[in-house]
């Protein structure tokens, strides 16, 4: 019996990847600019930055996303305004004509979109050696321990991504053709996008009581869900549970304080409800792989100038 093989399509193909950095910067920071012949991606994972885009400024928040096209001079500032920004920044080769739908793009991400996202950090970090925060390194060392075929799952995040958010606008483009003609959305849409409200409504409360403890029978009884079903809810658009994402939340928190030089680690840790500066500095080292003294210092080198090494 003979079977035909058909050769998969692939619309988008990621090419070559130019360089992966993970930016933590203080207030202050600018980066004069520059411009290639490739794609780079910035997405805002806290905080906010000013990016300038040929004769275009924009403020990005947390949470958004833009894509500067290939010749494009672009740079980024962060005011003294601005909330120290926690930045992905993806430089890569795509050859691909629908590319062409995300010059000029700033959108922001929905939460399937953040976890790929998640995922193609986590597997950058894997893949490659640090630095990920220098500005003028663009050379890729490959981490001759990383796991295995990490590379591929990362260039497959990444194309999965890019898949999703050309989806997304025909999407939005076809709801907005339904609402014009009085059409509903299918249920299976609304009951994703309500999940989406209610995930999002439990971070901000989580954003709310970071200086206070938090308990998941507290967040059940915030949203009215049993334990089940918000576990299930929550780990479905965050790939992670409640409470250890409340635990993310508090030391990306500290990192920030840390970062605006505005109060010392004993006053960090009061703020952010720990007990004491120790069990502070225990869960800051176990989550970042430094104590925040040595965050600190790494924090202040991005942006030069002398140690402001913070007082205990």
């Amino acid at each position: 019996m003979d079977f035909n093989r058909l050769t998969l399509q692939e619309v988008i193909t990621v090419n070559k990847l130019i360089s992966f950095h993970y930016f933590e910067y203080t207030r202050g920071y600018v980066f004069e600019g520059e411009q290639h012949d490739f794609w780079e991606m910035l997405y805002v994972d806290k905080g906010a930055v000013e990016v300038r885009a040929d004769d275009r400024t924009y403020e990005l928040t947390q949470g958004m996303i833009i894509f500067h096209k290939p010749g494009e001079f672009h740079t980024v500032r962060v005011g003294d305004g601005h909330k120290p920004p926690n930045l992905i920044v993806l430089a890569f080769e795509c050859r691909s004509a629908y590319m062409d739908r995300f010059a000029n793009l700033l959108l922001p991400l929905g939460t399937p979109e953040r976890n790929l996202l998640s995922l193609l950090l986590q597997e950058g970090f894997h893949s490659f050696l640090p630095p990920y925060d220098n500005p003028s390194v663009h050379e890729l060392i490959r981490n001759p321990d990383a796991p295995f075929a990490s590379e591929q799952a990362m260039k497959g995040y990444l194309e999965a991504l890019l898949i999703r958010l050309v989806r997304g606008m025909d999407a939005e483009r076809s709801a907005e053709q339904s609402r014009a003609a009085g059409v509903r959305r299918p249920s299976s849409i609304q009951t994703e996008k309500a999940e989406q409200r209610i995930v999002g409504g439990i971070i901000d409360f989580m954003k709310s009581k970071l200086s206070e403890p938090l308990t998941l029978e507290q967040l059940c009884k915030e949203t009215h869900l049993g334990k089940s079903r918000l576990k299930e809810i929550f780990h479905s658009q965050t790939g992670t549970g409640a409470i250890e994402y409340f635990k993310l939340l508090k030391i990306e928190e500290a990192k920030t304080l840390i970062r605006e030089h505005a109060l010392n680690y004993t006053e960090i840790a009061a703020a952010l409800g720990y007990g004491s500066i120790h069990y502070f500095s225990r869960d800051f080292k176990k989550s970042t792989g430094m104590s925040p003294s040595e965050y600190a210092r790494t924090a202040k080198a991005r942006v030069g100038g002398k140690d402001n090494h913070l007082p205990t």
